[in-house]
């Protein structure tokens, strides 16, 4: 039987006047003729139909995908007025409290800790870390010391007047550099020097200060004129005096902190008592005090009393 269509040449017109306009060849077969070309109108009809509506109509969506659709919109409705909320609270904040939370953007506070950074590098005090006695130390101990240059550098970007960080010592080539990058997200931009010669050929002799906890003379204040040296030595076999005899076999100055001067041992279970710290531990306590020019201060920053030991006026 053959079909005749009208009008198809015509494809800006819609589908369903085209399938109303579809006649038969052969008019003799009335009954099978009008009824096939009735079940032909409603096929394209609803073709034509289904191809009007939007994609995301939910008349053509199963129930079990409009459930989903509603959770999705109630989440993302409860997440906009979070948002919305949190914002409201800030700004609250900030006009009850200016001067605790201050209006300034990220791109701001960035560009300020950047110039503070750069003013030390020729008006701050200095402080190498000696990274020349990394070679034997394990992989653990390397990791741990990679975060210990990670909190020492953060702490010095929040700090009023920051220190010039130098490591020296350190290669790129090294594990140690390895691990850093690993650990420490974008520890290649980080505002201070690297330089693989030590510090004792480096700075001259006469202004260095070796801090090691097994010297005999305490510190007494921070200066702009003396770079303070910390051994990057991270040791669970505890070798004691190895920074002590390394600043001795290059005649450098040393000193400690003040801790017995200002802090008394205390009583606990494991009768633990240590004046060792971290190179970020040490450096906070330097930070503190060349800011307050307190010692007592700056002590209790540092030394926790998992250290066995506490501020004098505390016990009295």
């Amino acid at each position: 039987m053959d079909w005749k269509w009208e009008g198809s040449a015509q494809k800006t017109e819609s589908r369903a006047p085209q399938e109303h306009e579809i006649a038969l060849d052969s008019p003799g077969e009335d009954g099978v003729s009008e009824s096939f070309q009735l079940l032909q109108i409603d096929v394209g009809c609803e073709r034509w139909e289904q191809e009007a509506l939007p994609t995301g109509s939910a008349t053509w969506c199963s129930k079990n995908v409009q459930r989903k659709q509603r959770h999705w919109e109630k989440i993302v409705a409860a997440k906009k007025s979070k948002r919305k909320q949190e914002k409201e609270r800030r700004k609250a904040n900030r006009v009850e409290n200016p001067g605790i939370y201050p209006q300034h953007s990220k791109r701001f506070l960035r560009s300020l800790i950047k110039e503070r950074l750069l003013e030390a590098k020729h008006s701050g005090p200095r402080l190498c870390i000696d990274l020349t006695m990394t070679n034997h130390m394990s992989k653990k101990e390397l990791s741990r010391l990679a975060g210990q240059i990670r909190r020492l550098y953060g702490s010095n970007k929040k700090a009023d007047r920051p220190f010039w960080i130098c490591l020296t010592g350190f290669t790129t080539d090294s594990p140690l550099y390895e691990e850093c990058l690993r650990m420490n997200d974008g520890f290649s931009s980080y505002l201070l020097d690297i330089t693989e010669e030590d510090c004792f050929s480096l700075f001259p002799l006469e202004t260095l200060v070796y801090l090691t906890p097994d010297s005999e003379h305490a510190l007494e204040n921070v200066d702009l004129d003396t770079v303070y040296i910390l051994g990057g030595l991270v040791d669970e076999s505890i070798q004691k005096k190895v920074t002590l005899h390394k600043a001795q076999e290059h005649s450098v100055k040393t000193a400690r902190l003040p801790i017995q001067e200002y802090m008394v041992k205390c009583q606990n279970g494991k009768n633990y008592h240590s004046a060792i710290l971290t190179i970020n531990q040490v450096f906070d306590i330097l930070s503190t005090y060349f800011e307050t020019q307190n010692w007592p201060e700056a002590l209790k920053k540092g030394v926790s009393s998992r250290k066995g030991y506490v501020l004098q006026n505390s016990v009295e």
